[in-house]
This record gives structure tokens, sequence and C-alpha cells, in this order.
């Protein structure tokens, strides 16, 4: 199961950098000037949990892997991109194939960089981007609110739903507002199903990263919060990270010398780090683990994901031939010293398909197939 953030943003704000510095590759050419990222670049980073060590310690694998989480570098956008302006068709079309979107904005001011619109202002900037991606949703309905109306009348079912689905949106956008702010109760099936159908750019969910200058890398500034009010405001997430600072970080060989460095600017821990846990947390994501003498290793799952949807993430023969899984809470692993400790205290349960997995579970299926 992959989950994919893409990162956006204008021209210039230090995309690419960032996205060199995440996934530690010179994939995406970073230049001082427009339109540099050409195709999306994709990279996975491997998510830091200290817990797998921790695991790793008691049970002595030959490997330890990690979750991963990819990252796309999309080609900056402009004014005008809905209409096709610089590379926006392709902008636009890159962009809907990612879960999330990590939504980079300059707050750092440097003469030797130029700024696509003339001076440093990230809310002008979040604006710019917004408001293309709603004219963009707003085109895309109204191009199909004739079929689905008629659709609707004819008493097609399925249309019905869309079309209940449709308005309020639109009327949304047309307020400003992006679609995920009419976004259909996530108790309503049918509804949440034809609102994922649309794939409306509007509807994914959104994550300000405020690139700042490397002296406001521990505290933000000014730029930043501004950005960090209108996060609040839209209910949405936002981390300060220095792309400069990332980079830096990323050409550091040891665990070691990274922290130092960290620690010698006021810094506890990298911007990989803040944007993963709040990537995490806006994709609704949670890790579960499994461990062995052959390797113990995280897995990614969708939080109130049931136990034979978590087996399907590893085979999908687990799933269709589920019949229960061995399970112990990762706190009573660390503390009873492994599987055995923790048998031995009647802390390993075994559950069935209706088990809801919770976050850090050491999972060991039983299926059937």
């Amino acid at each position: 199961m992959g989950f994919n953030c893409g990162i956006v943003g204008l021209p210039n704000v230090g995309k690419s950098t960032l996205f060199n510095a995440l996934t530690q590759t010179i994939a995406a050419q970073a230049a001082n000037f427009p339109f540099c990222t050409i195709e999306p670049n994709t990279g996975r980073v491997a998510i830091p949990d200290e817990r797998l060590q921790k695991l790793a310690a008691i049970v002595n694998p030959k490997n330890i892997v990690p979750t991963q989480l990819e990252f796309v570098d999309i080609a900056g956008l402009v004014k005008g991109a809905s209409r096709g302006e610089g590379l926006g068709n392709q902008f636009l079309a890159n962009i809907r194939e990612v879960d999330a979107i990590i939504h980079v904005l300059r707050c750092f001011e440097d003469d030797n960089i130029t700024h696509v619109e003339g001076s440093v202002d990230p809310i002008r900037d979040a604006e710019i981007v917004e408001t293309e991606l709603m004219i963009a949703d707003l085109e895309s309905l109204e191009k199909r609110l004739d079929q689905t109306v008629k659709k609707a009348r004819g008493g097609e079912k399925e249309a019905k739903t869309r079309l209940a689905v449709m308005e309020p949106i639109i009327e949304a956008l047309k307020a400003g507002k992006p679609a995920r702010h009419a976004a259909p109760n996530e108790n309503d099936k049918d509804a949440q199903k034809e609102y994922k159908m649309l794939q409306l750019l509007t509807s994914k969910p959104v994550l300000y990263v405020c690139n700042v200058d490397e002296g406001s890398a521990a505290e933000g500034n000014k730029f930043s919060q501004a950005v960090f009010a209108k996060a609040a405001k839209e209910n949405a997430q936002a981390v300060v990270i220095s792309a400069e600072i990332e980079s830096e970080v990323a050409q550091l060989e040891s665990e070691a010398e990274q922290k130092e460095f960290l620690e010698s600017l006021g810094l506890k821990e990298t911007g990989l780090a803040k944007i993963i846990r709040a990537g995490y947390k806006l994709l609704g994501l949670e890790t579960y683990f499994t461990a062995g003498p052959k390797e113990v290793r995280a897995w990614t799952f969708i939080k109130g994901s049931k136990a034979p949807q978590c087996a399907g993430i590893i085979h999908s023969d687990f799933e269709r031939g589920f019949i229960r899984a061995e399970t112990i809470a990762y706190d009573d692993f660390i503390k009873y010293g492994g599987e055995q400790g923790c048998k031995e205290a009647g802390k390993m349960r075994s559950e069935g398909k209706d088990y809801v997995v919770q976050d850090g579970d050491l999972l060991n299926f039983l299926f059937n197939v």
C-alpha cells in the first residue's frame, strides 16, 4: 500500500531543494529559474520510528525494514495555470495523482533568489495556488453537471447521489472555498464513493510547509506566523523548516553528526521528521509491526482498518483466507521482553475479523487459502 504527497508551490520557493533533502538524492535539479522541474520527480523515504530499533534490540532480526512515504516534486505553478499558463495543464494532471498536498511557501527574503511575483508574501502565494486549483475543480464539475442532472431526473440512483455531492461543492467553490469544505459526511459511504470519484484537486488534504532562512528555523518568523494563522482558520496543518538546513543535514553521513549539527542550530529534529509526522496525521495513517528472526518490519495502514484489511497489506492471500491475528500491544512487547514473555504474562490476544488494529500493534496473521 503506497501513499504519496505532492510537493507543490510557486516557482523558486524551495520545492526542489526540499525534495532533494527529503529523498537525499539529486534527482530534482534545484536552480534559480521557473519551471526547472519539468517532469514530476518521485522519491521514497524511510519513515523514522524509534520503536523499530527497540523491537530489534529484543528480537535481534537479520533485517530492519521501515515503512516508507513517497514524495513527488511537481512543476511550479503560476497564475493562469487553470487556463494552461506555464506548465499548468501538466501541474494539474500530476497533482490529481497524489494523496495529499505539501504546499511549500517561501517565508524568507533573499535578493539573490527571484520571486515570480516580485515580493515575499506567503499568504498571497498560497491563495494563487488555491485559486487555480479551485477554478480547475469548478470547470470540471460544471462540465459534468448537465449530464448528471439529466441522469438524476431519469431516476438513476448513482446520479442522484452524485448530484447531491456536487451541488454543495459547486457552491463552496463559487464562494472561494475548497471542495474539502463541502465534503459529504464520512458515514455516508455512497456519497463518499462519489466524492472520491470526482477526483477534485481541492478535496486533497493540505500541509503548509514554511520554508524559512537558517536563522528562523527554530522559532519561525513573521511570514511563518501568518501561515500558521491561516492554517488554524482552515483547520489545516503547518510546519516550519529550512530547506537549506535540510540540504546540509542530508550530506552528513552519520546520525551523530546530524544531531550535533541540528543542536548547534537549536533544533531537536530534522524537517523531514516534522513533515512525515504531519503527513502521516494528514493522511490518517498509523503503523503496525511484524517481528521475527528474519526481520522486524513496519507496515502503514489507514487508521480504523480492521485486521483482515491490515493482513491484505502484506499479501492479498492473507486477507482472503484470514482466520485470526495473534496480537501484542507495543508497550507490552517492550515491557515483557518479547513474544514469549507476553505469552507468559497473558498479553498475547487472539483477535478476529472485526478487530480494529491499533497503532503499534505487533501482529502475526493466521490464514488459510
